[in-house]
């Protein structure tokens, strides 16, 4: 099983097309699961992040079949332009 955690961070006044542009990923079979979520920016210190997706994946040719999803390139045409911060991690259990 692989966890995959992305975290962006939009542009200013541009969090409504990332976090609708992220939501596009839920749709995309392969995963297990899919979560796209708003940051409630709880921490008193770090509140960079606007939108985190997490996803659990059976395999690494699960993942690989995601990414090459057509719904996962819509959203990175419709995201990265108007994100500024990307992070990935990828975990193991």
């Amino acid at each position: 099983m692989i966890r995959h955690f992305v975290f962006f961070s939009a542009q200013p006044d541009q969090l409504d097309v990332v976090y609708e542009g992220l939501k596009i990923l839920e749709k995309i079979p392969h995963a297990d699961l899919v979560e796209v979520r708003l940051n409630e920016k709880l921490d008193q210190l770090s509140n960079e992040i606007d939108v985190v997706v997490y996803a659990e994946f059976s395999s690494d040719e699960a993942l690989n079949s995601f990414k090459a999803h057509p719904l996962y390139q819509e959203s990175i045409e419709r995201v990265r332009p108007n994100r500024e911060l990307r992070f990935v991690a990828d975990t193991r259990p």
